[in-house]
């Protein structure tokens, strides 16, 4: 496909919402996957450059460290996995062009990455024209399914719905700001939050965007002060988030009288943005470093081993590296690297992931999540408040909610 084309179709998605994919014309593609030797060539795809650089390096690091892992313990299908990794650049028309580079130049049976809701949306008819695979392991605004994307990150019903209902139940919230960057998934995400806002009686007192890598918040940090909401529900991207939280720091607003909850900031974004700029504040996760279980403790210390005592781990590259095991359980179950056996066997594949148990629904090929509520402390660390206390069943067209309406047929 032709990069003109990419850009257009990438483009042309930001203003939508997702719809169901039903149809199957591309599952004629040809595949040049090459399974006859002793290796399986994947693709690693994450911006390593540009303003989400500072979020998705991370999860590069922890696809290898799953890819090292399995080889170590013999492969899938015994067959070494050799990653092909590529920098989409902060870009969608980069994420489709490295896409479709990957898939047939590259002949990798998978695809692994993408953060923004922009990269994936550019990325959707590549593997979809193509018949191939992509994992995508960050939380997103829902509405959308596909037959040739994995989502290992929470769906809207697995993080932004819980985060509403805590705050109204536990922090008898009634009021709302609403700050996002100006693209796909925070304007999607606040449709849904508008929606839930008017069923369960809540204000929303603003709603800003600021443009991917904005540093200048003056303005939507003085009409926050001025607006006084009970919260702020914060869907910025990247190093945005830096500038965001120091401003709010500076201006005098804290947690205590107007809390941030927020669904892009993990461990990573913590450390950058200063733990003394932002403890206190809340997140919405389903996988935080601090969490106290035997698989996440393994997983903490595999990672820093491997990438240094000082790095920390986090919700989406965790989700990557569970992505990771998720394909390689599927494949082995079908016995086959081919796309449409492992499209039939991915039902009901479960993993005991750093998060808790995860299982892959056959029928939107997302998976169950358990969700948490955290608070940053100043030691930089996420630790939870709150939980869902058992795995989430995605629902990712909000179906089950009567207040989603029009949201639900999207």
């Amino acid at each position: 496909m032709a990069a003109a084309a990419l850009l257009a179709l990438g483009v042309g998605a930001l203003t939508a919402c997702g719809s169901r994919t039903t149809d199957e014309a591309a599952a004629a593609a040809e595949s040049c996957v090459d399974t006859s030797g002793d290796t399986i060539k994947v693709g690693s795809l994450h911006s390593l450059s540009g303003t989400m650089a500072i979020s998705e390096e991370t999860v590069r690091d922890s696809v290898a460290l799953a890819i090292e892992e399995i080889n170590a313990d013999g492969g899938v299908l015994g067959k070494q996995i050799e990653p092909i990794v590529e920098d989409g650049a902060s870009d969608p028309a980069v994420f489709a062009e490295r896409a479709e580079k990957l898939i047939t130049a590259d002949c990798v049976a998978a695809v692994f990455g993408g953060w923004t809701s922009s990269s994936r949306k550019a990325m959707l008819p590549v593997v979809e024209d193509n018949n191939a695979l992509l994992y995508y392991p960050v939380q997103y605004e829902g509405l959308e399914s596909s037959p040739n994307i994995y989502y290992s990150g929470a769906t809207t019903n697995q993080q932004i719905v819980p985060a509403l209902d805590y705050l109204k139940e536990e922090r008898d919230i009634e009021s709302l700001y609403l700050v996002g960057s100006d693209y796909v998934f925070p304007q999607t995400a606040n449709r849904v939050i508008r929606a839930w806002a008017d069923a369960n009686d809540v204000e929303i007192l603003g709603e800003d965007y600021t443009p991917l890598g904005s540093t200048d918040f003056s303005t939507i940090v003085n009409k926050v002060r001025t607006a006084q909401p009970d919260a702020v529900f914060n869907t910025l991207n990247g190093d945005s988030n830096v500038a965001f939280f120091r401003e709010y720091s500076n201006a005098g607003l804290d947690a205590e009288d107007t809390p941030v909850v927020s669904v892009s900031i993990a461990e990573e974004e913590v450390q950058g943005i200063g733990a003394e700029n932002i403890a206190g504040q809340l997140t919405s996760w389903n996988y935080y470093q601090t969490i106290d279980s035997p698989a996440n403790t393994a997983f903490v210390d595999a990672f820093k081993a491997e990438y240094g005592e000082n790095r920390v781990t986090s919700d989406p590259m965790e989700a990557a590296y569970t992505s990771v095991y998720l394909w390689k359980s599927t494949v082995e179950k079908a016995g086959s690297f081919d796309v449409p056996a492992v499209q039939e066997a991915a039902d009901g594949v479960s993993y005991e992931a750093p998060e808790g148990t995860v299982t892959i629904d056959g029928e939107n090929n997302h998976i169950s999540k358990t969700a948490l509520i955290g608070e940053i402390r100043p030691d930089g660390l996420i630790y939870e408040v709150w939980s869902s206390g058992e795995p989430i069943e995605p629902d990712p067209y909000l179906e089950t909610y009567d207040w989603a309406g029009e949201l639900s047929g999207s």
